[in-house]
């Protein structure tokens, strides 16, 4: 076999060198580019899956992780018999069905209506303005809302309620507007960014289609039912599908920094990232094994949800718009 192949490579002329460094020379340049990041993934991907045994331990400081007591399901049974347990897992599920919902209406809206300005310097001011947003920290947002909703110098306060004529509101310490507040302050960050990989998918539609459309008489409703939305298909099912997978997580600095970390507002605000920072921020030993199992049963019904979404969208779309 080895002679036969010597022979059909000295046929078509091609010498192949018996170092592996020399054969793959020309892969080093790729190698050394995706280095920083494989380095990246190992550190904070793969090592702190060493930690799931916390979710298993009673940690001791003294003892370390592996000298710790084995606590079975015991961090697992506190979690569940806790009377916080419903309300985190209320508040994440519920604000990330609207997020994922709306949010996905809201993001191929935009980029229909981006799409549709001809005049090209009206759409990259609008592209910029939309996306700006994104590139503003949590922090600088949650004193741009503190700059707006402050009790005694708020904008809010101070001149608009007082314009309407109604008293003003210690926005810090009444829950009840908050769902609005973070739902809007969430879409208005992200919508802009979102958006942008269905305007790529729009511009990849080749134009020939609308072009027989309105030879046929399409309006322009109809070319966007028959051929823009039927062609963002597999981008929605692959966006939808990730973001089921993270049903059980949420933007840390939506749910934390902009309430200011609140007490008055923690039945309103707390979601499972949060829950899990504040008790591994307790400063008590037991707290860790808490945050452990919550973040274990996190990250095992994400995997789920992947699986479960990705196999019905599979099944309908006969696999045309399935991510594997």
């Amino acid at each position: 076999m080895n002679q036969l192949k010597k022979t059909i490579d000295t046929k078509e002329g091609v010498s192949r060198p018996k170092n592996w460094l020399k054969r793959n020379k020309a892969q080093f340049e790729i190698l050394g580019m995706s280095l920083p990041g494989a380095i990246l993934l190992l550190l904070f991907c793969y090592l702190p899956m060493f930690g799931i045994i916390l979710a298993f331990k009673d940690y001791s400081p003294r003892d370390g992780i592996l000298g710790s007591a084995w606590a079975g399901l015991s961090n697992f049974s506190y979690l569940f018999k806790s009377n916080d347990i419903f309300i985190v897992l209320r508040n994440t599920i519920g604000y990330n069905l609207v997020f994922i919902l709306l949010g996905s209406v809201l993001n191929v809206s935009l980029a229909l209506a981006v799409t549709s300005v001809r005049q090209k310097m009206a759409s990259k001011f609008y592209q910029t303005v939309y996306i700006m947003p994104y590139f503003l920290s949590w922090v600088i947002i949650s004193y741009l809302g503190l700059a707006l909703m402050n009790v005694s110098n708020g904008f809010f306060n101070q001149s608009l309620l007082p314009a309407m004529g109604l008293n003003p509101i210690d926005w810090y310490t009444n829950p009840k507007p908050w769902p609005f507040i973070l739902t809007f302050a969430n879409f208005w960050k992200w919508t802009g960014y979102s958006s942008i990989i269905y305007i790529a998918a729009i511009a990849g539609i080749d134009p020939t289609y609308y072009e027989a459309a309105t030879i046929d008489g399409a309006t322009g409703w109809q070319k966007i039912w028959h051929i823009t939305l039927p062609n963002l298909r597999t981008i929605f099912c692959i966006s939808l599908i990730t973001q089921v997978g993270g049903i059980l997580g949420g933007d840390m600095g939506l749910f934390y920094q902009l309430p200011l970390d609140s007490g008055a507002l923690a039945d309103v605000t707390t979601t499972i990232p949060v829950y899990v920072f504040k008790n591994l921020t307790k400063g008590s030993a037991s707290s860790l094994g808490i945050s452990s199992a919550t973040a274990f049963i996190q990250s095992v019904v994400g995997c789920i949800l992947v699986i479960t979404v990705n196999k019905v969208v599979d099944k309908i779309s006969s696999g045309e718009s399935a991510l594997f």
